[in-house]
């Protein structure tokens, strides 16, 4: 099995090289919601290699595997021309010890990042519990000097948004800001249905969204916060989180709280493609409260959608809407100001119907 999006990347990877071999952790305990038969590749497999390698991202078990797995690597990178390395991690981080064993050999590789991982560790060190925090608080650190020693060493960083390139690029002696995504036109609001979303702003209540797993990283309970503050003020919407996640359960207990669970729903994942962008294109409003420096693919998922983005500052997003204006964003942590951009957007359905039609150009590139 190999997970949905992972399929579709190989395959576009195959239409460029005569061969490509991705080396990538085996996991015999996943939830298979969202992937499928390594078989799909179809014909592309002839010119696809899979090497699974273990999952190891405890200190031991990392340990035991390193000299193993660091011969596997040696020998993969020794028969590919090409090189390009995920990072991600501190123990268990193949794609840091594939780079490191590139360095050593001579040999010119890439790197690819989407979100800055350092400090999501760090975000996790500040907000957790337990375990997980105090091993969180031990290792953002030598993470972040691991991902500096890398991309000091790769000849060509590949960063994934711009919130990504501004951490990166600094360390890099060739940085490119890219988007990889897994969208093609067919996936675009139609002409007839943008103009149609635009028209029902007039009549309908804001129609908010998210699509995420609801975890600290989303914040959820700020995104419930504004949900009440926008009761509190009779702003009339309703709203959708889909996803799931180690916040689920306490995002809808606080649904339930706040007397929210009428206009306000946390089904949990939408496993079906076409479902996601049928939800998408439905919401006239795609409300985020990311607290951590990444570059969520939904953002543009939302843009494409004719949807605009309201949400917490970043590079990332601000970036995404700079041509057209199709979102609008607060300091992070400033529910209020989430609910007084919305309010505002509530009231005035002439800037509700444009940011719709901006956020559609915006999203016209991809």
């Amino acid at each position: 099995m190999i997970e949905a999006q992972a399929a579709n990347g190989l395959r576009r990877w195959a239409e460029n090289f005569d061969h490509v071999t991705a080396m990538a952790p085996l996991d015999t305990g996943a939830d298979l919601r969202g992937w499928v038969k390594a078989d799909v590749l179809g014909a592309d497999a002839a010119w696809i290699s899979l090497v699974p390698i273990p999952i190891a991202y405890r200190p031991d078990r990392f340990v035991r595997k390193l000299r193993p797995v660091s011969r596997l690597i040696r020998a993969e990178i020794a028969a590919a021309d090409w090189l390009c390395f995920s990072l991600g991690g501190l123990f268990g981080d193949w794609g840091a010890v594939s780079a490191y064993e590139a360095h050593r050999m001579g040999r010119r590789f890439s790197v690819w990042t989407d979100r800055v991982e350092s400090a999501v560790t760090r975000f996790a060190a500040e907000t957790g519990h337990g375990k997980a925090a105090l091993r969180a608080h031990l290792t953002h650190r030598p993470m972040a000097a691991l991902e500096k020693f890398i991309i000091k060493r790769a000849t060509l960083g590949l960063f994934h948004g711009k919130q990504t390139y501004d951490a990166y690029a600094p360390y890099s002696r060739q940085a490119e800001l890219v988007h990889d995504i897994h969208l093609s036109p067919a996936d675009h609001i139609t002409p007839e249905r943008l103009a149609a979303k635009e028209a029902s702003v007039a009549n309908a209540p804001l129609e908010l969204i998210y699509v995420g797993r609801a975890d600290p990283m989303k914040d959820p309970q700020d995104w419930l916060a504004v949900l009440v503050e926008l009761k509190l003020r009779g702003v009339p919407f309703q709203a959708k989180w889909f996803g799931e996640g180690s916040q689920l359960d306490a995002l809808r207990q606080g649904l339930k709280s706040a007397g929210l669970e009428d206009v306000v729903t946390a089904p949990g994942n939408l496993n079906c493609r076409d479902a996601v962008f049928e939800e998408l294109g439905a919401a006239n409003v795609f409300l985020f409260c990311h607290m951590t420096p990444e570059s969520p693919r939904c953002l543009i998922g939302a843009l494409i959608s004719g949807t605009p983005i309201v949400g917490y500052d970043g590079t990332f997003a601000r970036d995404l809407v700079s041509h057209h204006d199709g979102g609008r964003f607060v300091p992070i942590g400033t529910t209020g100001a989430l609910a007084d951009v919305l309010e505002n957007m509530s009231r005035g359905k002439g800037l509700h119907a444009g940011m719709i039609r901006s956020a559609a150009a915006d999203g016209a590139p991809f």
